[in-house]
């Protein structure tokens, strides 16, 4: 009982639309009609700029995070997983924006993992870190990152619940970003600034 408990409150958590809410209360606009219309820390920072995106980053981080921790240390590492995943389905498809299109993913992934696997969340975020050094492009950052999750686990010698989640999360972010990856091959994505440049 006490595992479906946790399950759903990883999915609770998940749904909180943090871009969307915060976007609201400080701009009064919708962020999913401006910019690419995704409620994530991307497109937030992208429009709106570092403060508000960065915030975005933090809570997105947070909400997949505890629940896979607190699972973890409740009933363990495999219902951390389930719980973890939930958070990533409920920041995808969240409840309280009625199901509709919620955001990719990434950072709700990578807080999912610094709760169940300290070690491979934190090196998967360095990888996010220095590919976007390198390229300035959100989407190669968080593909490369999310690939490198089920290698970092294996290597790390990780439980199968573990690698099982990484290669799963892996796929989803990809599938996630496919129009991302129309844009690098047609050559329109859009490059992220550190610093949004001002109207005028």
């Amino acid at each position: 009982m006490i595992e479906a408990l946790l399950v759903v409150a990883g999915y609770l958590c998940g749904s909180l639309p943090f871009g969307y809410w915060l976007v609201r209360v400080f701009r009064g606009t919708d962020i999913r009609t401006v910019g690419s219309g995704n409620i994530g820390a991307t497109n937030v920072w992208r429009t709106y700029g570092a403060r508000l995106g960065i915030a975005v980053v933090l809570l997105d981080t947070l909400k997949g995070f505890v629940p896979a921790l607190v699972a973890s240390l409740w009933v363990g590492a495999l219902w951390g997983v389930v719980a973890g995943a939930a958070a990533m389905l409920g920041h995808s498809r969240p409840l309280f924006l009625r199901f509709a299109r919620g955001g990719k993913m990434v950072a709700t992934c990578g807080g999912a993992f610094l709760g169940v696997a300290p070690v491979v969340g934190g090196l998967g975020a360095v990888v996010w870190i220095l590919v976007f050094a390198l390229c300035r492009y959100a989407s190669v950052a968080s593909i490369t990152a999310a690939l490198s999750l089920p290698l970092l686990a294996l290597a790390l010698g990780e439980p199968w619940p573990v690698i099982g989640f990484a290669v799963a999360a892996a796929l989803a972010v990809l599938f996630l970003h496919r129009s991302n990856i129309k844009r690098l091959r047609s050559g329109t994505e859009a490059k992220m600034r550190l610093r949004r440049r001002l109207a005028g």
